[in-house]
């Protein structure tokens, strides 16, 4: 059976990019969706920035049709500007409305947003409900298993966004208190999916970074379907392999150093034709020791590449990265 958020039809068992601040901008979008990501999200906003009209929160509200089915995220710690950036971000377009209860940062968590909210259920469950009803589409939650190990709330979580209209709910297997530490403990989502009253698609997120843990953890965790976050970083291909496995049993090769320059080079593109020369020169240089790990002796390239401001020669340093390593087997050794 497929899995349905509202009218959206994901598919048997979706893999969902992640949404990560200063990370799942369009052009890294642009990456995994070619890569067989099903759902993705964009990056989340403050819904401060979206009514202030500040530029750089209306810039994330950018999406495009190839991307579809697209999520915009919001967060924030008023109930009233939640819902107002909900109208908001349902007017550019998107297939969905997410809302942030899961980022632990202390400059969200400061604010009253993010996993805060995991402190007060019942603000929570008004916000919810507000947003739910100032949109037209979908709403969906991103959240945690509580603050703390002494508060591991989500099951009443789970229960209770339901009933105010959500119509899905991703789990990180981390508390606050965890931050990205430790391991992620997925058994709380297990308990949620097997709980008779909740209807709405369960998804798990949280140290799925190879088709093996994927495709066990489907299995032991009886989710709906699996967000994948980090391990995405320089690596969009973990979707199709994610995907072969499930089909096959066996694992698809790496990608080709070839690959690898010409995704590096096509997100490279993408952030420049997004961003402008400047901007997309800059904040591309975060990617590329992500886009080629693994690679022996590669540090003088990528300080070549994190130092250099003019397109041109950036393109002759992945030329000279293909031409360097043309005989190097990646397929195996980065996979």
């Amino acid at each position: 059976m497929s899995v349905k958020i509202g009218n959206i039809d994901l598919g048997e068992f979706p893999l969902l990019l992640a949404p990560m601040e200063d990370v799942s901008d369009p052009p890294f979008r642009y990456v995994c969706k070619k890569n067989g990501a099903d759902m993705m999200y964009t990056e989340f906003i403050s819904s401060e920035g979206l009514i202030r009209d500040a530029a750089k929160s209306r810039q994330k509200l950018d999406i495009f049709e190839y991307e579809r089915p697209i999520g915009i995220q919001i967060f924030g710690g008023d109930i009233e500007h939640m819902r107002e950036a909900s109208e908001i971000a349902s007017a550019a377009g998107p297939d969905l409305v997410d809302i942030n209860y899961g980022c632990p940062v202390k400059n969200v968590v400061c604010k009253g947003a993010g996993s805060s909210l995991l402190q007060d259920i019942d603000k929570m469950v008004k916000m919810t409900e507000a947003v739910v009803k100032a949109s037209h589409l979908p709403v969906t939650v991103k959240t945690r298993l509580g603050w703390d190990d002494n508060t591991k709330n989500v099951y009443e979580v789970a229960e209770r966004l339901q009933d105010v209209g959500i119509q899905a709910l991703t789990i990180h297997g981390r508390t606050r208190a965890q931050l990205y530490k430790g391991e992620a403990d997925w058994s709380l989502i297990r308990e949620i999916k097997r709980n008779p009253r909740i209807k709405i698609p369960i998804f798990g997120n949280g140290d799925v970074d190879s088709p093996e843990k994927a495709a066990a953890w489907r299995m032991e965790y009886e989710i709906d379907g699996i967000m994948i976050g980090r391990a995405a970083i320089g690596y969009p291909w973990i979707f199709r392999e994610v995907k072969h496995f499930f089909k096959t049993g066996e694992h698809l090769a790496g990608p080709t150093i070839e690959e690898r320059i010409e995704v590096c080079r096509t997100h490279l593109d993408k952030s420049l034709e997004w961003k402008g020369p400047k901007t997309g020169i800059f904040e591309m240089r975060r990617h590329y020791a992500n886009y080629f790990k693994g690679l022996p002796d590669f540090k003088p390239y990528r300080m070549r590449l994190v130092a250099e401001p003019d397109i041109n020669n950036i393109y002759s340093i992945l030329e000279e990265v293909a031409e360097k390593f043309a005989d190097y087997d990646a397929t195996k050794v980065l996979a």
